[in-house]
């Protein structure tokens, strides 16, 4: 099963919803939620033939409010205000008639195609983490903005620069200009020391009706899927999430942010009960980026790696590796002169655990090192056989080996109109690729070009023409000058051959 951060469908019929999507709300109707019931216990009764305890003197009653009624008001008061509103509108060009789509009717006509506007409005919520105006929402619901606006709690509005946006982690963070006035912030918790039970509020705007507080607890921990190259590692919570949600506060009962609200698990679209926020310790690591002084949005946000890539060890695997129990992850591919590599772990070892904190699959792996700043020394738990000792790891960050190189490729070939890029671990984290990944990929793709008539995507790699390897950008050069090309491309992990008359 994949999740998703926009609608999906799946064999269940359930899907994972991004609380953050664009939202168009019919009339709600609204039930008159029921009074609250409290549950007696029956008193115990004696065994028949016992003889009764003497009664115990009546309970005084309560004095005060306070022991009457227990409230989460003055924690959700002093949250609150740090909750905003986030607006963001995409405006992009749409073809009138899509025969515009095909190149060759553009060079024989001359003609240019008819272009239309269409805007878009997604609605999610953020967190001020800073006074200053630095505010933490989920990537997916400023991605593609044009034009992004702040609502506070106290209903003024601000037009917001986006400092950082990262798809891999799915957060975004902003900047508002206060004009030096300080605003109310939501202080870090610890993430990792948060258990299965704490009493936890969700805070954001569901569905556009305005500011809403809802209460659960944390049903689960460590909760991860999709690809192992990204750093999903989600708490899981009953308290009620919604779209609109997304990039909301998750706050503990004493009101500290223990993640930003990003997605749901629902047949139906509405909160079932299960919704997913992405842990304070990684928020904090992405705010720690911005503060740095770096320009994110330039250079991508860079996280520390181990330099590997694994996979989760089953029961099988645990048998085979004359492990007692399934658990880890199991090292596939070390990279020359890595973190991994320079510490002495070899393919085919075992990762259980970073810092006394266990792993289970690749996912976990990246979260627990993404919370670490490179240059960091973390212990790692290392199993070979039966065999177990603790590695001291110095982490770094994904080299640019190849260097960068962005080229868009011109010309009557099948990659005419294609921009294509040397794959380091560098670029690959920043495209979401496999960080060992190798070649040249293809990260995008004009539509009206030869190269979007062939059908290439973004992410397609590269692997050879006309009997050419392709390692970096200027390989391409020649064998794209040849009249035929007999190409494979690499997608999804499988290669595809294809065969090219010009």
């Amino acid at each position: 099963m994949t999740w998703r951060r926009k609608t999906a469908s799946i064999a269940a019929g359930a899907a994972i919803l991004a609380a953050g999507l664009a939202l168009a709300v019919p009339a709600l109707t609204q039930p008159r939620a029921a009074a609250p019931t409290r549950l007696v216990p029956p008193q115990q009764q004696p065994p028949a033939k016992a003889q009764a305890a003497p009664l115990a003197p009546p309970a005084a009653p309560p004095s005060s409010m306070q022991q009457v009624q227990l409230t989460f008001a003055p924690v959700v008061k002093r949250v609150v205000p740090a909750v905003v509103n986030v607006y963001a509108k995409t405006v992009t060009q749409v073809q009138v008639n899509p025969l515009y789509n095909d190149p060759f009717f553009q060079q024989f006509f001359g003609a240019s195609p008819e272009m239309r506007q269409r805007v878009q409005q997604s609605l999610g919520s953020g967190v001020i983490v800073r006074a200053d105006g630095l505010i933490v929402t989920n990537n997916h619901v400023v991605q593609g903005g044009n034009e992004i606006t702040i609502a506070l709690s106290d209903k003024r509005e601000f037009k917001a620069k986006v400092l950082q946006a990262d798809p891999r982690t799915d957060l975004a963070v902003l900047k508002i200009d206060t004009k030096g006035e300080q605003l109310p912030v939501v202080p870090f918790v610890d993430s990792d020391r948060i258990q299965v039970g704490d009493l936890v509020m969700a805070i954001g705007d569901p569905f556009g009706v305005g500011q809403t507080v809802t209460m659960g607890i944390v049903s689960a921990l460590a909760r991860t899927q999709g690809s192992a190259n990204d750093y999903q590692f989600f708490i899981q919570t009953d308290a009620a999430i919604n779209p609109g949600n997304s990039g909301g506060a998750l706050v503990t009962s004493d009101g500290r942010l223990a993640g930003i609200s990003t997605a749901i698990y629902s047949r139906s679209g509405g909160s079932v009960g299960i919704g997913f926020a992405i842990p304070a310790n990684l928020v904090r690591r992405v705010v720690e980026s911005v503060e740095g002084g770096k320009n994110p949005v330039a250079g991508g946000l860079q996280l520390a790696w181990v330099g590997a890539n694994g996979q989760a060890v089953t029961s099988a695997i645990a048998s085979s590796l004359g492990l007692s129990r399934p658990g880890g992850v199991l090292i596939k591919d070390v990279y020359p002169s890595g973190p991994l590599a320079n510490a002495g772990v070899k393919s085919g070892e075992v990762i259980a655990q970073v810092n006394g904190d266990t792993v289970d699959d690749m996912q976990s792996l990246n979260y627990r090192i993404a919370t670490h700043r490179a240059g960091e020394v973390v212990k790692l738990r290392v199993a070979a056989g039966k065999a177990v000792r603790d590695v001291n790891v110095t982490l770094a960050l994904p080299p640019e080996n190849p260097p960068r190189e962005v080229q868009t490729l011109f010309g009557r070939n099948p990659l005419g109109g294609a921009k294509v890029e040397n794959l380091s671990p560098a670029a690959a984290g920043e495209l979401q690729m496999d960080l060992m990944a190798k070649g040249v990929v293809i990260i995008s793709v004009n539509q009206n070009s030869y190269a979007g008539a062939q059908g290439f995507q973004p992410g397609d790699i590269v692997r050879n023409v006309n009997g050419v390897t392709i390692n970096r950008v200027g390989d391409l050069a020649r064998p794209l000058a040849a009249a035929h090309w007999d190409m494979v491309i690499e997608r999804g992990g499988q290669r595809v051959s294809l065969s090219v008359d010009g």
